[in-house]
């Protein structure tokens, strides 16, 4: 599967668009993360414990929105794009959106 964040893929061309594909990732720090990020962040930089999570729920994200362009039928998503936002306080949210396509060889 080709995922890219431009509309176009060197040396292939879009036989067909199949539609809007997305995942989604809610995730959750533990109470010993929470503790921790809060008193690293008393001190200030980055808060690994954080960046972390985000990066593995980006991961997930677009693993799951691959899936689902393959039961689509897609070999490829174009205009790859991520969402995030906060859900209470201790939950963080992303989506990993884009359009799935069927690309071949130019």
């Amino acid at each position: 599967m080709i995922v890219a964040t431009t509309e176009n893929i060197a040396n292939h061309r879009i036989q067909e668009t199949l539609g809007q594909v997305f995942g989604v990732v809610v995730r959750s720090r533990g109470l010993g993360g929470n503790l921790m990020a809060g008193l690293r962040s008393i001190v200030g930089g980055e808060i690994v414990e954080y960046t972390r999570m985000l990066e593995e729920a980006r991961r997930h994200a677009i693993d799951r929105m691959v899936e689902n362009a393959r039961l689509m039928g897609a070999n490829g998503v174009v205009m790859l794009r991520f969402d995030s936002s906060e859900m209470g306080q201790t939950m963080s949210e992303v989506v990993a959106y884009g359009t799935a396509v069927i690309l071949e060889p130019a």
